[in-house]
This record gives structure tokens, sequence and C-alpha cells, in this order.
């Protein structure tokens, strides 16, 4: 069988990584084509995994976006006319979606955050088979034309499944010189480029100013754009390490003793690590991070002076699961090619 995986954003390569290795173990041929966003392709790189560049994101701005789908829609479809793709998979990618519903190529399209309507309304309508967990509820997915038939919600987190055979680099926090004897904060920005999260978050600013200051602390700030890594670089703030490029920030949050995150995925690594975690999220919290806040795996922050700033005196106990019934899932997508 031929596949076809798009990498549209960083978050994406950790997510489809450990499925691609257990499809190409099972004989399939996979080929991947990434976007230029944030550390898309330098993670990719990273990871070793060779990929085809197509396009780019269109920024925060909701005309250029909209042209960067037409553009890059249309590089996809030719890149995939003549490849006899059998299956696609994504993470939410709607230039994959487009192009795979125009070759007539069956799609799973995996999602973990249901207010991203706009890319709902072109991804899960055009998909045949949209990957949910459980703990979305499946009622508000109905009006981007997910129903019973389209829907295959899975336990726990996407991390749990991609964090499974996942051990921590010993080195990684030496190597970007902390001091582990201090407080270790991992930091990540909000997405400002996100169609989701347009609401500005004047939290984050503080968390910084909170930390920075701070003799006792030693914060690891992830930007995702370079414009986001000159901006915290040009506060000089004596606490916050900024690492020059790309990272495996996996194991940092494993290591650390605390993440405070605006972004989703850094906040469930965390849940999945057992590392504590603050959200500064802006946005409309999902089903997911609901269901977090109700366990207390993740803390919503208000108030940067209510960081707990202490070192972790427990070993973590990790959540893992095995990503074979999420491959199941996906290859289940090639069935009745009527319905594409």
């Amino acid at each position: 069988m031929n596949v076809w995986v798009d990498m549209s954003a960083p978050a994406h390569v950790l997510v489809l990584r450990p499925i691609i290795e257990r499809l190409r173990a099972r004989g399939h041929a996979v080929e991947v084509t990434s976007r230029d966003y944030a550390q898309t392709q330098a993670l990719l790189d990273l990871h070793g995994m060779e990929h085809t560049p197509i396009g780019r994101h269109g920024g925060a701005s909701r005309l250029r976006k909209a042209a960067r789908l037409g553009a890059r829609s249309t590089a996809m479809l030719r890149f995939g006319r003549g490849r006899s793709f059998d299956l696609a998979l994504a993470h939410g990618s709607n230039d994959l979606a487009i192009a795979a519903k125009l070759l007539g190529v069956p799609e799973a399209n995996m999602h973990d955050y249901e207010y991203a309507v706009t890319q709902h309304r072109i991804g899960c309508r055009l998909a045949k088979r949209v990957m949910f967990p459980d703990s979305v509820p499946a009622e508000r997915l109905r009006r981007f034309g997910v129903g019973p038939e389209k829907l295959f919600p899975y336990p726990g987190l996407k991390e749990e499944y991609y964090l499974y055979d996942f051990e921590p680099d010993s080195e990684a926090l030496p190597r970007l010189g902390v001091d582990t004897a201090r407080v270790v904060v991992v930091v990540r920005p909000p997405p400002d480029v996100s169609l989701y999260h347009r609401k500005s978050n004047p939290l984050f600013p503080r968390v910084l100013q909170r930390l920075g200051h701070d003799e006792g602390v030693h914060a690891v700030v992830l930007p995702r754009t370079a414009e986001q890594r000159e901006l915290v670089q040009s506060l000089e703030l004596p606490s916050l390490i900024v690492p020059p490029g790309a990272v495996e920030a996996q194991s940092l949050v494993a290591l650390a003793d605390l993440v405070v995150s605006a972004g989703g995925t850094m906040n469930r690594e965390a849940a999945a690590l057992g590392t504590p975690v603050y959200t500064t999220y802006g946005g409309r919290l999902g089903g997911v991070d609901e269901a977090l806040i109700r366990s207390g795996r993740l803390r919503p922050l208000t108030d940067p002076r209510a960081i707990e700033l202490r070192k972790r005196s427990a070993e973590a106990t990790p959540t893992r699961r095995d990503p074979e019934p999420l491959v199941e899932t996906i290859l289940g997508t090639v069935g009745d090619r009527a319905a594409v």
C-alpha cells in the first residue's frame, strides 16, 4: 500500500512518526510532504525523516491563509497525481484533505481540538475517517459533518501514544546550560498565528517577567517562530534560556520541574509524562483540556504569582499507550472506496 502523510505543523512530526514507523514495518510505502511552518521541517530533519517541502504557512492574515491554502492544495494535487496513493494521513492538514479528495484517495484526519472551526469545516468534511480523543464530546463535531459513521474516537491523549517508547535524553538540560540545582521550567509561548487563538494573551509576558527575574529558576523558552525568539531574547531576562534552534522538547519536559505553556501539545506532553503543568491558553478550552483539568493533570493559570516554583520530589509516572490501535484504525480507512 502507498501512503501519503502530510506534516503541516511541528506537533505533527511527533504524532505521526511512530505511526509511519509501524506502517513501514508492515511493508507499506510512505511518502511525507511538509509545510514550511515554525519548526516543522527542522524537526523532520532532526528525526531523520525524509520529506518533500511544499508551500508555507500564511501567517496571521486570514486573506493570506486562504491564498496559501489554495496555492499549497494545488501544489499538493500536482504532487499526488500519478503516484497511485492508496491512503492519505494527516493531523489537521486541510491541504492534504483537499488534494486527497480531488484525487479520490481515502484520508484519515486526526484532530484533538474541536474549536478550530475553519480547519474542521474543510478537513473534517472531506476526510473519510476523523479521529479524536474520546474526551471530546461527539455532539460538538456534528456541525462539521462528523457523524457516528465517520468519527473514530480513541482513548487517552495522542501524546500518550507517541511517547509510548520514549526515554528522555539525560543530557538535554546540561546541553543548553541549564543549572539543574535551580527550579527548571519549560515555557511555550502562545500560537500567535493560529486562527483559533485570536485573543491576545497578556498573561504570557507577565509569566516571562515572573520567571526571568527569579535567581532560583532556569526557564527554557521554546519559541514557535523566529519573531518570538527575537522578542524573548530582546527582553534580556537573566533566568531565561532560549535555544538557538529546534530541540527535542520531550526530554526537556520530562526532566523539568514544571511546564508553563500557552499551547495544547506541550501541556498534554507534560500530562502524559507526569510533569506538573500550568496552561496560559487564551482561547476556548476543548474537551481534552477540560478532562485534564477535572482530573488535576492540568492547572489553569490566571496570575503568575500563583505559580508554585519548587523542585520535584517524586519520580514522574508517565502514561503510555501502544500506538498499534491507531495504526489499525488508520489502515481501516481503506475499505469502501465508493465512500471517498
